[in-house]
C-alpha cells in the first residue's frame, strides 16, 4: 500500500545515515522532564546533534554541520523559528536502531509520540515473547505510532506477515521510514481503526495504545472512557473476535487506580472470561505520570500505573 507522505522518506534515511556517521543517540524522556530541561538556564556551549534533534532545541544556520543542514532540508523537516531553525522530528535511539517521531513539543493533533513508555512497552512485550511458544504466521501491532513495535516483531518473525495499523497518517509515514532503516521488509503500513480496515486473523497481536484523558484529545495521548480505559477495551474486544486459535494479545497500557480499585482490570477480566480466554495481568511499573494527578481529569486518583495484559485463544 502507497501512502501519501508529509515529507520524502529517502532523504529522511539519508538523514538518518548522516546522523549515524556521528555516532548520534539519544533517549527520550517525558514531555514533563523534557520540559524541566529546557527552562534550565541556557549555555554558550556549542549546538550538538542532540540538541537538534533529541531536545528540540532552536540553532543557527552554522552552528551545526552543513551537510546535515542541507539534507533537513532536502528531507522537509527544517523549520523557521521567529529567526532561529528547529528541527520539525526527533531522533531517538533504541539499542542500536535510530526512529523519527515527532518534535518536542507534541501539541499538534497528528504528533506521533516516543517515549518511555516505549521502552518499556517493548521490554515487557519482547520478554513475553520470548517465552510465548507456537508459531506466529501473521501479527499486528495496532496503533503502531512511529512503529517500534512492529518492528520488533518483524526483526523476531522475519517469515511472517507484519501489518503496522494507526487511523494517522503521519506516524504510518514514520513508520515506513523507520522500518526501511530497521531493515524490516516484513512490515506492512495500513491506515486502519483498530482492525477494522483488515481481513482475516492473527496469531499475535500487540498494543500500547492511548490511557489518558486529555483535554484537546490528540490521538497518541488520548484513551477515552473511564479514566482513560477505553481504546484498551476496544483493544481487548478486538482481539477476542480476531485472534487464531492459539493466538496471543500483548496489550501495554495504563491504568488509573481510584481508590485502590483498577477498574479497566474489572472490566477487561469480564470480556477475557466470557470468551473464555486464559489471560494474567501484571504491573509493570506502578507509578507513572503521576503529573497528570494535578489535572480536573484524576482528582482523587491514587496513581497511574503501566501494566501487561497477555491473554490467549485456546484451540491451537
Amino acid at each position: 500500500m502507497t501512502l501519501a507522505t508529509p515529507f520524502p522518506g529517502g532523504e529522511l534515511v539519508a538523514l538518518a545515515a548522516l546522523l549515524r556517521q556521528q555516532s548520534y543517540r539519544f533517549i527520550t524522556v517525558t514531555p514533563a522532564t523534557h520540559g524541566r530541561v529546557l527552562k534550565r538556564p541556557a549555555t554558550q556551549a556549542a549546538v550538538t546533534l542532540r540538541d537538534v534533534f533529541g531536545w528540540s532545541k532552536t540553532f543557527r544556520a552554522g552552528e551545526i554541520d552543513a551537510t546535515v543542514l542541507a539534507q533537513m532540508e532536502k528531507a522537509g523537516v527544517l523549520r523557521d523559528d521567529q529567526g532561529a531553525l528547529r528541527s520539525d522530528v526527533r531522533v531517538s535511539s533504541i539499542d542500536e536502531q535510530l526512529y523519527f517521531h515527532s518534535a518536542y513539543p507534541t501539541e499538534d493533533a497528528d504528533a506521533v509520540f516516543l517515549g518511555p513508555d516505549t521502552y518499556r512497552f517493548l521490554r515487557a512485550a519482547g520478554h513475553a515473547i520470548d517465552h510465548l511458544g507456537g508459531d506466529v504466521k501473521r501479527a499486528v501491532d495496532i496503533g503502531c505510532g512511529a512503529g517500534p513495535g512492529a518492528i520488533m516483531l518483524a526483526r523476531r518473525f522475519p517469515q511472517a506477515e507484519v501489518f503496522a495499523v494507526d487511523i494517522n497518517s503521519k506516524a504510518l509515514a514514520l513508520t515506513q521510514v523507520n522500518s526501511v532503516l530497521a531493515g524490516t521488509a516484513n512490515v506492512q503500513c495500513r491506515h486502519s481503526d483498530m482492525l477494522n480496515d483488515l481481513d482475516g486473523q492473527f496469531d499475535l497481536i500487540i498494543a500500547n495504545p492511548p490511557y489518558l484523558l486529555d483535554a484537546g484529545e490528540r490521538a497518541y495521548r488520548h484513551g477515552g472512557g473511564e479514566l482513560g480505559a477505553g481504546l484498551s477495551l476496544k483493544i481487548v474486544e478486538a482481539a477476542i473476535a480476531r485472534l487464531a486459535p492459539g493466538g496471543t494479545l500483548l496489550l501495554y497500557t495504563g491504568v488509573a487506580i481510584d481508590n485502590g480499585d483498577d477498574p479497566f482490570l474489572k472490566q477487561a477480566g469480564i470480556l477475557l472470561e466470557a470468551a473464555r480466554l486464559s489471560w494474567k495481568y501484571e504491573e509493570i511499573d506502578p507509578d507513572v505520570f503521576g503529573e497528570e494527578l494535578d489535572t480536573p481529569a484524576y482528582a482523587g486518583v491514587d496513581r497511574i500505573a503501566a501494566v501487561l495484559l497477555l491473554a490467549r485463544k485456546g484451540g491451537a
